[in-house]
């Protein structure tokens, strides 16, 4: 969603090329928005349910990463509808995910590893004529 003048959003530095790569790849690209359903307490967490598009939601895998407003997260129960995400009390703090209340639409980006073996395995599948 876009942002108003003065208003927060979430920005984390580049990973560095000669680092250890660890985690989930965000490149900032906006795949598609979600809607907040539901956002409920677990422990010191918030549980947050997010729908979406089918096209999107069925390209998650249980505890692979989804990024939401440019945060990294890890898609927990992916069905066909949508997912949930875990916000521990730091990722709140430091985010703007904090303040998600349910209606809310959000940014979403997959991960683009599993973006590339969705499309190669749709290709494959083609017929050779179309």
């Amino acid at each position: 969603m876009a942002v108003e003048p003065g208003g927060e959003l979430n920005v984390e530095r580049a990973m560095r090329a000669d680092a250890r790569l660890d985690g989930h790849i965000v490149q900032g690209h906006v795949d598609g928005v979600g809607t907040v359903r539901e956002v409920r307490a677990d422990g010191d967490d918030r549980m947050v349910r997010i729908d979406c598009a089918r096209e999107l939601a069925v390209q998650l895998v249980p505890k692979g990463s989804i990024a939401v407003e440019g945060v990294s997260l890890t898609a927990v129960a992916p069905d066909e509808l949508g997912f949930w995400v875990a916000l521990i009390p730091h990722t709140r703090a430091v985010t703007t995910l904090g303040a998600l209340e349910p209606g809310q639409p959000v940014n979403l980006e997959l991960d683009v590893l599993g973006k590339y073996v969705f499309r190669y395995l749709a290709q494959r599948d083609r017929p050779a004529n179309s």
